[in-house]
């Protein structure tokens, strides 16, 4: 199991899909956190938190548009606890996230599945409403404190073992 994986409370592996739980919703204000739900941004966003990253709250298209909070990253370097972006088409409007937890590997919440899933690069490829990968965002801020027992984002940058990088 990648090391993110292991550091990841088990609450979060019983989140259900809730495609009407996205950043900025009604139902997200009326009731924050996961308990009730989440589409792939929001869980993606609270898997980021909880390892003391700050990610914008904002839907896939803002997301790729924004350059306050997080940077654009080549494909090839993405490592874990960045944002990728899948779609059907080069377009991240509508586009699915899923936070890299390894090499080749996506953790993501998603209607097909229902729960939270760990799916190979190659996985989401061999699907239509995912096989194109738009790309990857770096979220740049910290939460005001990182989480209990997470690495400062320089460890995460030099490609730590705490992080699993290669």
């Amino acid at each position: 199991m990648d090391p993110l994986l292991r550091r990841l409370p088990s609450a979060f592996w019983s989140v259900p899909y809730a495609g009407s739980r996205f950043p900025g919703s009604a139902a997200v204000t009326a009731r924050p956190g996961l308990s009730a739900g989440a589409n792939c941004q929001l869980f993606a966003y609270e898997v980021l938190r909880h390892f003391g990253l700050a990610p914008p709250a904002l839907r896939s298209s803002d997301l790729w548009a924004d350059t306050r909070a997080t940077v654009r990253v080549r494909v090839t370097a993405a490592l874990p606890l960045d944002l990728l972006l899948f779609n059907s088409a080069d377009d991240a409007f509508g586009a699915h996230v899923g936070v890299r937890v390894g090499v080749g590997r996506v953790l993501h919440l998603c209607a097909e599945v229902g729960r939270p899933a760990v799916w190979e690069d190659a996985r989401f490829a061999a699907r239509e409403r995912y096989r194109v990968l738009v790309g990857v965002k770096r979220v740049a801020a910290l939460a005001t404190g990182p989480a209990d027992g997470a690495p400062g984002s320089g460890d995460r940058r030099r490609g730590s073992a705490a992080w699993g990088d290669p």
